[in-house]
């Protein structure tokens, strides 16, 4: 497939300076600067006063920025803020994790995969698979308990204590192998492990012969909002294998790039 390029072979990048100065304008007041002295700021910002004055009036016109009525001065407006949703909204998890899990999978050679916590169940939404005999059977939709799986349990140890009281007290865990945690107590310990280690791995806890690693995406709010995994034969997630180092900055460069895409900026 050929590739158009906007930027000339010598990498030359063009900008626009009116453009960069009105950005630069919009960072000073996002930053909490209110702009009321029109010199102290032209001097902060490096832009003329007189251009100053024409960029806060285009701004406020635009919506992009507000007039303070009381104290006087300018705070953000509801036009960035609007702008700002739409971009994450067009930004959502499922729509950026496939070229993510792409990369992951030719770095690993594992099957890679993505889900969010519904409950005390977790439901994939994306997956990548290598070409090669032992990969994922997980597809797209499917639904599998949380305290026995990686990306579960690395979900899990993010909700306050509380609300996975809430969520598991008096419940039946069902135990899927004998490293299956089925109580609220193993449990939650369990939760703290993989909250301390930033990620859950899993030797055959869940599938003989299958093991996992799990780590959390964030959202630009620094929540969680979903994890990614990666799952293949046991022995390379096994305690000791020469594997175990290179599963985990793998996951967690290709987490760090989701949450990143997804305005995460912690």
């Amino acid at each position: 497939m050929l590739e158009s390029k906007t930027v000339p072979a010598d990498d030359i990048i063009y900008g626009v300076p009116p453009v960069a100065r009105a950005f630069a304008l919009l960072r000073h007041i996002a930053a909490g600067n209110r702009c009321r002295n029109i010199s102290s700021v032209a001097k902060e910002t490096g832009i003329n006063r007189t251009t100053l004055i024409r960029l806060l009036a285009t701004l406020e016109q635009e919506g992009m920025i507000e007039a303070l009525a009381d104290e006087g001065g300018y705070r953000l407006g509801t036009g960035l803020v609007t702008l700002a949703q739409n971009a994450l909204h067009e930004r959502s998890i499922a729509q950026l994790a496939p070229r993510f899990l792409a990369d992951l999978v030719d770095e690993l050679n594992l099957s890679a995969h993505l889900g969010v916590l519904e409950g005390r169940e977790i439901v994939y939404l994306a997956r990548s698979t290598p070409n090669s005999h032992l990969v994922s059977n997980v597809k797209e939709g499917t639904r599998l308990p949380a305290h026995a799986t990686t990306i579960g349990r690395i979900l899990l140890a993010e909700l306050p204590r509380e609300v996975l009281a809430a969520q598991y007290q008096g419940v039946q865990m069902d135990a899927y192998s004998d490293k299956t945690r089925t109580s609220l107590a193993e449990l939650e310990r369990q939760l703290a492990e993989d909250r301390a280690l930033g990620v859950a791995w899993s030797a055959a806890n869940f599938e003989p012969e299958i093991g996992s690693a799990a780590v959390l995406v964030r959202d630009h709010r620094g929540e969680a909002a979903g994890a990614i995994n990666v799952t293949g034969h046991v022995s390379a997630f096994a305690p000791g294998s020469p594997r175990l180092p290179e599963i985990e900055q793998g996951l967690k460069k290709s987490a760090l790039g989701l949450s990143r895409a997804l305005g995460y900026r912690g």
